[in-house]
């Protein structure tokens, strides 16, 4: 089963950047995600929604940008 969340780790990888720069964004996204009504899990963001704000296709096409 693929999973459907990025860690911060995988958000830094992608981006290229650091890991609490990932964490200070995976939280700005997860308070977005909550101001909707969305339920969000601290340290994670769902791929779809990663994938939508930062411009890089559908979930599915993760492993076109890097292999996380």
């Amino acid at each position: 089963m693929e999973k459907i969340y990025f860690t911060a780790k995988d958000c830094a990888d992608l981006l290229g950047i650091s890991m609490s720069h990932s964490y200070k964004l995976i939280r700005a996204l997860n308070r977005e995600l909550a101001e909707k009504n969305y339920i969000t899990v601290a340290g994670k963001i769902p791929k779809a929604y990663f994938m939508k704000k930062y411009y890089m296709g559908e979930a599915s096409e993760v492993s076109k940008v890097a292999s996380v």
